[in-house]
């Protein structure tokens, strides 16, 4: 069969599972993207894309146009509650390690740029999909909707951190567990506030600020909570508890959130990682795959890799989890370990950590960023489409 008659079905309509339907419709599958969802509005803020994401997108044509759309990272740094700067980091610096900027962009943004490369009868939303029968080399996968069935030669299960794929593939598999601490996000105009993007850590806290092209300010917080606990009130109240007396702009920034613009999610991740990433027709990919903590930012990034390097090897699943399973098991490990470092509570471990940061960054200033070398250095397998350019400033 040709790959211009083979199907392939995307479960799950987020970031991961739109890039994979994009790469895959250019390489001439016939895709159709299942989506629990009434819609493709992403529930979420904003995501931070790393060179490493970029050139996965530049792969699809896309890597210039979210350039554009995004806000490029900005000179900032890390501090303390208090508004002391740990280390101060350099846009320019980063970029010209890294081979490209660090950009911000919210997720709806992205989504819709995904969803434009697509056909118009590609995405189906309110559809939820149940993977069936996962096929083997000779016989498709089988997914069954609430309007009927569908047999694929491909099926992409990108259906998130509580994945039904991953339970039916790998029942033996312990899945996500708790990572800690919970998360607050708001995305909101907080006029006449000007700042340097930060993210300052305290003691089993944190909280970020960060510049969005359109003016909009992205904040985020985490704390170390039991899971599942809730403010009694509403959450805006509990971060005026918890981060209202740190330095500014974040009092500003809660004077000016609303309560309905506050989320919370608790964070959870796969502390094991999965044997492989796929089984018979079928792959994993994103959260489903390698849920990890956001304490580096990869979560969407290792997503996006992920789908440029499935459609990559799309006749070989084989080949996929073992260019995958190495990498993202790697990142996740990172991840993790930033957790431990950023969210500690250990009133000792926090001043060793305090020193040892400031120090370093004034005696090795690349220090820091040498750290995030193998993550945002990697390169896809294909050759990119799109343009390599890799200027320092925001246009």
């Amino acid at each position: 069969m040709s790959h211009s008659t083979e199907r392939a079905v995307v479960i799950g309509g987020g970031i991961g599972g739109l890039t994979a339907a994009v790469a895959l419709h250019q390489r001439g599958r016939q895709v159709t993207v299942l989506e629990r969802a009434g819609s493709l509005d992403p529930v979420g803020a904003a995501i931070s894309l790393a060179p490493n994401s970029l050139r996965a997108l530049d792969v699809i044509g896309l890597g210039d146009e979210i350039r554009d759309l995004a806000a490029w990272q900005g000179d900032g740094g890390l501090r303390t509650p208090g508004g002391r700067w740990l280390s101060r980091s350099s846009a320019d610096a980063a970029a010209e390690r890294f081979g490209g900027p660090i950009v911000l962009l919210h997720r709806a943004t992205l989504v819709a740029a995904l969803a434009a490369q697509l056909p118009k009868d590609a995405v189906r939303t309110a559809a939820a999909a149940t993977l069936v029968d996962p096929g083997d080399a000779d016989r498709p996968a089988r997914v069954s909707t609430p309007d009927g069935e569908w047999e694929a030669e491909l099926v992409v299960a990108a259906d998130g951190i509580h994945s039904a794929v991953r339970r039916s593939l790998f029942p033996e598999h312990p899945g996500p567990v708790y990572s800690g601490f919970t998360t607050w996000r708001v995305v909101i105009p907080v006029p006449g506030v000007e700042f340097a993007p930060h993210e300052t850590w305290g003691r089993g806290r944190l909280w970020g600020t960060q510049p969005l092209k359109d003016g909009r300010i992205y904040a985020y917080a985490a704390a170390v909570v039991p899971a599942g606990e809730r403010a009694a009130d509403d959450e805006k109240a509990e971060l005026l508890r918890r981060f209202g007396d740190w330095h500014d702009p974040i009092p500003a920034v809660l004077a000016a959130a609303r309560p309905e613009d506050v989320l919370r999610h608790d964070v959870h991740h796969l502390a094991e990682p999965l044997p492989a990433f796929h089984r018979g027709r079928v792959a994993l990919l994103g959260d489903a795959a390698h849920a990890m903590p956001p304490m580096l930012g990869q979560g969407g990034n290792q997503a996006i890799e992920d789908a440029i390097v499935l459609a990559h090897h799309c006749d070989d699943l084989a080949a996929y989890t073992a260019a995958r399973l190495p990498r993202t098991t790697a990142v996740a490990r990172q991840s993790v370990k930033a957790a431990r470092l950023n969210m500690t509570g250990n009133r000792a471990a926090i001043a060793v950590r305090d020193t040892a940061i400031a120090a370093l960054s004034k005696a090795v200033p690349a220090l820091l960023l040498r750290s995030f070398d193998s993550v945002a250095g990697w390169r896809p397998p294909q050759r990119p489409y799109a343009s390599d350019r890799t200027p320092a400033g925001n246009p």
